[in-house]
């Protein structure tokens, strides 16, 4: 599987970006996906993650009620939407696929990862 993440931005506070992360193969929809995100010196940390049929999502406490992660199996997409974005939310953004249908909020656990798109929130 191969990931092609895009949407990343430049965006004052308050507003609010949409990310895609497409992938190739026919095999998409067997897939549990997941967003992380890594700040500028820091680690990469878990953002949200879904199911493979899209039922059954996780968010971080730290995004909760201001990002929702969804998938169109139909399109080989997993998007994040993003609202009320803030200047701590700046980093890249990775999607990345797991084998089987359950979501998980650990690095580890995935198998293959994007390339990252940067998202940038002033103050």
């Amino acid at each position: 599987v191969q990931l092609q993440a895009s949407g990343g931005g430049v965006v004052q506070a308050g507003g609010s970006l949409r990310l895609s992360c497409a992938a190739s193969g026919r095999t998409f929809s067997t897939y549990a996906m997941g967003w992380f995100r890594q700040p500028p010196g820091k680690e990469r940390d878990f953002v949200a993650t879904i199911s493979s049929p899209g039922a059954l999502t996780r968010y971080a406490d730290s995004v909760k009620g201001r990002f929702t992660i969804s998938r169109d199996n139909a399109k080989n997409t997993v998007y994040l939407e993003m609202n009320n974005l803030q200047p701590e939310d700046t980093a890249v953004y990775y999607c990345a696929a797991r084998r089987g249908s359950v979501p998980n909020i650990y690095t580890q656990s995935y198998d293959y990862w994007g390339q990252g798109t940067q998202v940038t929130v002033s103050s």
